[in-house]
């Protein structure tokens, strides 16, 4: 079982929240000029690193707001993500 902390209501069981999937995907400029396969690779296509992961939750049960953390997807240890600091 994780332990999140929304930044907003403090530590919390994983069981109020849902994982909203990889941060910082940039959605594309123009969605009408995309064709099919790049379309799917958007919707579909995410990293799967082992180590440090930036993703996004919801904190469903409680205050609702999103957030993002750094998730170490070995470890499953969550860090607050810091500002200005992405992954590559």
């Amino acid at each position: 079982m994780l332990l999140i902390h929304c930044p907003w209501c403090g530590d919390r069981d994983e069981t109020e929240f849902h994982y909203g999937g990889q941060a910082h995907v940039d959605y594309p400029d123009s969605p009408a000029d995309v064709d099919d396969a790049a379309w799917a690779e958007y919707l579909f296509v995410r990293d799967n690193p082992r180590g440090l992961f930036h993703e996004r939750w919801t904190h469903s049960a409680g205050c609702r707001r999103w957030f993002n953390v750094v998730r170490d997807t070995a470890t499953n240890e969550m860090h607050p993500e810091m500002p200005g600091k992405v992954a590559p």
